[in-house]
């Protein structure tokens, strides 16, 4: 695609970023959880019909569909997540989310847009309604996904599941991005792995309860699930090799219910990171044989129970595929904007549609924050310390240049691959 083509379609963005603020403040402002995105699946799909595309809804849960055919030639998928997080929001924003519902265990839980998820809704919205305006200068099928669920781990393979490419036939290639703490403005593409693998675990360690006077009677899961804790940080130091990378975390520690009882179980949840599925079957192997051999050392009467509560696939991006999208926004953004991307211990579901169609997948990060902040926190070696980072309360992307970037890395993205007309 020429950079005259590619100017083209994106002429109208300026006149169009008061609208798709507007449209990012609502989402922010009205989040919703894994897989109850009714409001926010419908807002989107109308935007999608009013661009002209054939939408399809309910994918999934509530996953929405846009299907736009102009002539022949490639099939784009383009890809945002639109699931918010049980976040209380710190951000003192005057569009902060002051929404509470109803979370897994059955209680109210706040909720905020702690990853992002509300900036890709609004870049993929953008980015569909200009290439919907810009047809005269390509050729081709782009599918517009709007995916729930992606906190979860399931929300591409639940859509997959459901048929999302019985519409239309499968694509060519997959596209999407994150917004992540690094300069607004950047763009950062990596070929191959970019983010890990993620293994969750939920561990219930049985012991026999009785008074918290008379220990010598029981069995004591508190005192098993201590010994547990503290083994598994062995894994990573003593199991995996130093050029390998691994990460394991006990998240979340429950036991007993008053300090004068010796309950009779513990309950355990692990999360694991990891970027190679060699390193990944070795951790999650070790994970296990320490938890059976904790409980048979405490002299547990029951086996350990181990239960997998969820997984994200490793995100790996088709090298030629990065290689063509990265000298793209290379020449588009100027070498200054557009760069390597580091690893990322994060995990995502993307990878779930280019691996179920069999085609490349790409993607890729745009920085949300402020640019001089970064520099500042970076260059004070406080970086960690002062720039929040996604999934915390305190998470909030700046809007401009953040939106306009995000919507010309799509466009420029799906236009590497759409034909001319």
């Amino acid at each position: 695609m020429t950079p005259q083509r590619r100017a083209a379609v994106l002429a109208p963005l300026e006149s169009k970023l008061a609208d798709l603020e507007a449209l990012y403040v609502d989402l922010h402002r009205h989040p919703e959880l894994s897989f109850a995105e009714t409001r926010t699946a419908a807002e989107l799909a109308r935007r999608l019909e009013a661009s002209g595309y054939e939408v399809h809804t309910g994918i999934g849960g509530t996953g929405v569909l846009g299907v736009l055919h102009n002539g022949t030639g490639p099939t784009v998928l383009l890809r945002a997540d639109i699931d918010a997080l049980p976040v209380e929001e710190k951000t003192g924003l005057d569009y902060a989310s002051t929404v509470r519902a109803i979370g897994d265990e059955g209680t109210e839980v706040p909720v905020m847009h702690a990853c992002g998820h509300d900036m890709h809704a609004t870049w993929l919205s953008g980015a569909a309604d200009l290439l919907a305006g810009g047809r005269e200068e390509w050729s081709g099928t782009v599918l517009v996904v709007f995916q729930p669920g992606e906190e979860k781990g399931d929300g591409a393979a639940r859509m997959v599941a459901d048929g999302v490419f019985s519409y239309a036939g499968k694509p060519d290639v997959v596209l999407g991005q994150h917004v992540v703490p690094g300069p607004a403005g950047w763009v950062l593409t990596r070929p191959g792995v970019l983010m890990a693998a993620t293994d969750a675990l939920r561990i219930t360690l049985h012991g026999k309860g009785g008074h918290g006077s008379r220990p010598e009677t029981t069995v004591d899961p508190a005192v098993l699930a201590a010994s547990v804790v503290l083994r598994l940080q062995t894994i990573v130091s003593r199991e995996i090799s130093a050029t390998e990378s691994a990460v394991v975390t006990v998240g979340s520690v429950h036991v007993g219910t008053a300090h004068n009882i010796i309950a009779d179980h513990a309950t355990l949840e692990v999360n694991i990171r990891t970027f190679d599925e060699q390193v990944r079957a070795r951790v999650v192997a070790a994970v296990e044989r320490i938890v059976h051999g904790e409980a048979v050392t405490a002299g547990s009467p029951k086996s350990p129970d181990i239960e997998h509560i969820g997984t994200f696939p490793v995100t790996a991006n088709d090298e030629t595929a990065t290689a063509a999208l990265a000298a793209a926004f290379g020449e588009h953004f100027g070498q200054e904007r557009s760069m390597g991307a580091p690893l990322v211990t994060g995990s995502e579901d993307f990878s779930e549609f280019g691996r179920a169609a069999g085609v490349p997948s790409v993607f890729w990060l745009v920085g949300g924050m402020d640019q001089e902040a970064v520099v500042t926190a970076m260059t004070a070696g406080r970086f960690e310390e002062d720039i929040p980072s996604n999934h915390s309360p305190l998470f909030a992307p700046v809007v401009h240049p953040t939106l306009a970037t995000g919507v010309e890395t799509l466009v420029v993205g799906a236009l590497q691959w759409l034909g001319a007309r």
